[in-house]
């Protein structure tokens, strides 16, 4: 969900985040168990409305279906060879569905809404959960999955820029110590602001 968000102010947008959570799993988990490939075709048809409707760029939405179409092309003819092109198309067109309608959700929910949402949810259990640091808990999970990707990035660059094509080991030392300094500073941070019971 990172950097995913398109900001608009369709009804798919303003929707409640835990209502488009319910209808997702639902749709998923009806186009999973149906075997009739009009419903998954009006599914998806439902899908491309929607993403027209919530104005996504179509490239950023391509983007975010893209990489399931490689997953596919190997995946189909290996099972229709094995179970049948009847079969092999009708779980492609499912993994296809699911995959837009999971694009759609994280391109127009925002991160905040998302933990809020989880929060909510956890509410209940609150004897045995605390909502709230589970909330921080995803919240600096997904925080620091750039802030790695960025540490990596600088690795690479650092290797170019001194022109040295070393092993595997020589790239993974540097990244594994600057995630324990960075993991190291958040902690720090975190027991200043008082959470460190």
């Amino acid at each position: 969900m990172i950097g995913l968000y398109s900001p608009g102010t369709s009804f798919v947008h303003r929707a409640p985040t835990l209502l488009k959570l319910f209808l997702l799993s639902l749709c998923v988990l009806v186009i999973g168990i149906s075997p009739d490939p009009r419903l998954i075709g009006g599914a998806f048809l439902a899908v491309v409305v929607l993403f027209v409707v919530a104005r996504v760029p179509v490239q950023a939405a391509v983007a975010q279906i893209a990489p399931i179409l490689l997953v596919l092309l190997v995946a189909v003819p290996i099972q229709g060879l094995l179970s049948g092109w009847t079969v092999a198309a009708l779980t492609a067109s499912r993994l296809l569905v699911a995959v837009a309608l999971a694009a759609l959700f994280t391109m127009t929910t925002t991160v905040t809404a998302v933990l809020e949402a989880f929060q909510i949810l956890l509410r209940p259990f609150h004897r045995f959960i605390d909502a709230d640091r589970v909330g921080l808990l995803v919240a600096l999970t997904i925080r620091c999955i750039p802030l790695v990707s960025d540490i990596v990035r600088e690795v690479f660059e650092a290797r170019t820029a001194r022109g040295t094509r070393g092993s595997l080991q020589s790239i993974a030392v540097p990244v594994v110590v600057r995630s324990l300094y960075a993991a190291d500073a958040l902690g720090e941070a975190l027991i200043a602001r008082g959470l460190d019971d």
